[in-house]
C-alpha cells in the first residue's frame, strides 16, 4: 500500500513534517528509538529529558539524529523541575529543531532557538497560560485537555482547542488529550488545531519501551479486566500536580490523600540520588521557594511508583502509570509506521465522508 497523502497545516509547514501527528515527551517512554520511529513515519517525535542528565540528553539527541537523519524532532523541558535548565541549554547547543516547554516560561530559550531557526512549542491548559507563553516567545501552543495522560488541565479538549484557536487565531495549535485515531485527528483539525499529540497511543506500539504488561493491560478490549476510557483517576495527591493515571490499587491508594512531608522529602532525595542530581539543587529550594519546591519534591517522590509501572510493568500495590482517557480507543500494539498510516488513511476517509454531508438540496 502506498503512503497516505501528506497533510498541509501550519504545524507541518513550520516543522517540515509530512503528517500533523506528534509524540509528546513521556518519561521513560519517549526514548530516542520511539522518537525516531515517529519522525521517520512522517510525524514529529519529542524526546523526554526529565530522567536524563545534561550529558545523557546530548547523547540522546545525537542518537535521534543517527536513527532519523534529516527528520524533524524535538525535546521536552519541564522548567519547574531540577535539571531542565541544563537540558534546555544542551538542546540549544545541539540546535534541536523544536523545544517543548511546560510549567514555566523562559524567553532565553526562545531567543536561543530562534537564533538558529528552531521553534518553541509551549504546553498550556488555559488561555492565561497561553498568553504568557506567547509573550515569552512561544511559536505554537500544545493545548492539553482534561482527557490527557499525566498533567492535563480542567478544561476538555473539545472546549479548549476552539477557545484558544479563536483567541489566538494566528498561532498554530497542537491538540493533546483524547486523541488516538483518525477520527480524533479529523475532529481536532475541525476544532481549530493544526496537529494532534498522541502520547497514550504511541506508548502502546511495538517500538515503545513501555513494559509489555502495561501494553497488554491497556490494549485489552474486555470490559472485565481490560482498560476502558473510564478506568483512569484524575487528582493531585499522587505527584503534587493534577494528573491522570491508570486505575490500579496503587494509584487509588496514593491518590486518596497527600503523602506526609517527611515521606515526600525522603523519597525525593532518594530519587535525586538515583538520577545523579546534586542534593543542593533540591534542599535549598524547599527552604526558599516552598510552594514550588514542595511540588518538585512530591513529583520526585512519585518517581519510584512511575518506574515500577512504566519500566517493570508492576501495577498492583506498587506501580502507577500515566495514561489518558484515550486508552479506551486502544486495542492493539502495532508498529509506529502501521499506526501512522492507519490514522492518516482513516482521517482522510472520515474528512471526505463528512464533507459529502454538506450539499445543496
Amino acid at each position: 500500500m502506498s503512503a497516505a497523502p501528506a497533510v498541509r497545516t501550519r504545524i507541518t509547514s513550520m516543522l517540515g513534517c509530512r503528517y500533523p501527528v506528534i509524540l509528546p515527551g513521556m518519561s521513560w517512554i519517549s526514548t530516542p528509538e520511539l522518537v525516531a520511529a515517529v519522525s521517520n513515519a512522517g510525524g514529529v517525535g519529542i524526546l523526554a529529558t526529565g530522567p536524563l542528565s545534561a550529558e545523557e540528553t546530548r547523547q540522546a539527541i545525537r542518537k535521534v539524529r543517527e536513527l532519523a537523519p534529516g527528520k524533524p524532532f524535538g525535546i521536552g523541558a519541564t522548567l519547574l523541575m531540577p535539571g531542565a535548565k541544563e537540558n534546555a541549554e544542551v538542546a540549544l547547543e545541539e540546535e534541536v529543531p523544536l523545544i517543548n516547554i511546560s510549567l514555566g516560561k523562559a524567553q532565553w530559550i526562545a531567543d536561543g532557538a530562534h537564533s538558529y531557526g528552531g521553534r518553541i512549542l509551549a504546553t498550556v491548559t488555559n488561555a492565561k497560560h497561553a498568553e504568557a507563553a506567547l509573550t515569552a516567545g512561544a511559536d505554537a501552543l500544545m493545548a492539553t485537555g482534561h482527557e490527557a495522560a499525566a498533567h492535563g488541565g480542567d478544561v476538555t479538549s473539545l472546549c479548549l482547542i476552539p477557545a484558544l484557536a479563536s483567541r489566538f487565531p494566528h498561532v498554530p495549535i497542537v491538540g493533546a488529550g483524547g486523541f488516538a485515531d483518525g477520527r480524533g485527528l479529523s475532529a481536532a483539525l475541525t476544532l481549530g488545531a493544526d496537529a494532534v499529540a498522541m502520547g497514550s497511543r504511541f506508548a502502546i506500539t511495538h517500538e515503545s519501551p513501555l513494559a509489555s504488561a502495561i501494553k497488554e493491560r491497556v490494549a485489552e478490549a474486555s470490559l472485565t479486566g481490560g482498560s476502558t476510557e473510564s478506568d483512569t483517576i484524575y487528582g493531585k495527591n499522587f505527584d503534587g500536580i493534577p494528573a491522570r493515571v491508570l486505575k490500579s490499587p496503587a494509584s487509588l491508594r496514593l491518590n486518596a490523600k497527600p503523602a506526609s512531608f517527611p515521606t515526600v522529602l525522603y523519597r525525593a532525595l532518594e530519587a535525586a540520588k538515583e538520577m545523579n542530581m546534586p542534593l543542593w539543587k533540591v534542599v535549598p529550594g524547599l527552604l526558599t521557594q516552598w510552594d514550588k519546591m514542595y511540588i518538585v519534591a512530591q513529583f520526585g517522590a512519585a518517581t519510584e511508583a512511575l518506574k515500577a509501572a512504566t519500566i517493570d510493568g508492576r501495577l498492583g500495590d506498587e506501580g502507577v502509570q500515566f495514561i489518558g482517557q484515550s486508552q479506551g480507543l486502544i486495542h492493539d500494539v502495532p508498529t509506529v509506521d502501521e499506526l501512522m498510516q492507519r490514522i492518516m488513511y482513516a482521517s482522510q476517509a472520515i474528512t471526505t465522508e463528512t464533507a459529502k454531508r454538506f450539499r445543496e438540496e
